[in-house]
């Protein structure tokens, strides 16, 4: 299946492209958005970071006709060290759409789908040792239970953990159709009658803890911050309310400063001042049509905010 970029024309028009401006696109997988601010730009220069090898290795061929673009494999949370070694003090946008790409989830051997047989794995960054087959052999039943609860709002987190340690003491677990069989088999009749398929929530929550996604995207947004010149953009694109909830609360840090109302009186100048405002006063859910071109946008989020100050 072809990766379709979500939000495509919201991003390029609330992330308002100058021809000359510096711009981060901090989960380039396939492109999509990437060439669209790149078709907007002259002397400008994108800067495209992904994670995943072969996210980079098929972008190749664009970089070798297009020297606005510079390819980077890297962990998004290298951000402050990615910009430093490349000499940019200040960006004009950055963007990050941290949903899965088509490709990942459509190769059974990365073991992101519980729809195809392959390995345990789940790995964005193949070079890390860490993979989904590991957490399920050495996560103790409190450790998966507070993943599968936390990461994906899983009904039956206790249970399912319980099933996994009790299955590795005479099997471990190594692939993807493997764990799904046991979810079927721990889950009640009920459960699997429902809407979705019974294996979403810990795929999900496995993968968030392989990749170690929440921490990655809150360092990565605090990091970012003062790199971001005035009225320039934040663009983050989330499919699940999890990472939503992070995005959201860095937001409002940015766009809120709370009163102290037991706090000695201040001078007009000594208040403090928001350092961003939201371009939107509410998150931007995709449209009918976008729904229906692309199911795979049902669940994303959208969220814009924008520099208007310096913090003191």
């Amino acid at each position: 299946m072809e990766h379709v970029p979500v939000f495509l024309e919201e991003v390029t028009s609330l992330l308002p492209i100058h021809p000359n401006g510096i711009y981060v696109d901090l989960t380039i997988g396939r492109g999509g958005h990437a060439k669209a601010i790149l078709a907007k730009l002259t002397k400008g220069r994108l800067i495209g970071v992904d994670q995943d090898a072969t996210a980079i290795e098929a972008l190749k061929p664009l970089l070798a006709s297009e020297p606005r673009l510079t390819l980077i494999h890297q962990s998004f949370d290298h951000i402050t060290s990615i910009l430093n070694e490349l000499g940019i003090d200040h960006i004009h946008g950055v963007l990050m759409d941290l949903g899965v790409s088509s490709p990942q989830f459509d190769t059974p051997e990365r073991g992101f789908s519980y729809r195809f047989d392959g390995p345990l794995d789940m790995r964005m960054d193949q070079r890390q040792k860490e993979t989904a087959a590991s957490i399920l052999a050495t996560y103790d039943v409190r450790q998966l239970s507070h993943i599968f609860q936390a990461y994906a709002d899983e009904t039956f987190a206790y249970p399912l953990a319980k099933a996994i340690v009790a299955h590795r003491q005479h099997a471990p677990i190594q692939t993807t159709f493997e764990l799904v069989e046991l979810i079927k088999q721990t889950k009640p009749k009920k459960a699997l009658m429902k809407k979705g398929h019974p294996a979403k929530q810990v795929f999900q929550a496995l993968r968030m803890e392989v990749n170690q996604e929440l921490q990655r995207l809150e360092a990565t947004l605090k990091a970012l911050e003062p790199f971001v010149i005035q009225n320039g953009r934040i663009a983050v694109i989330s499919f699940h309310s999890t990472e939503d909830r992070v995005v959201k609360t860095i937001f409002r840090s940015w766009t809120v400063v709370e009163g102290d109302r037991h706090g000695p009186a201040l001078r007009p100048e000594e208040i403090p001042q928001p350092t961003f405002c939201e371009v939107k006063p509410y998150p931007i859910k995709p449209s009918f049509s976008e729904k229906e071109r692309n199911p795979r946008s049902e669940s994303a989020t959208l969220r814009v905010v924008e520099r208007i100050a310096y913090a003191a």
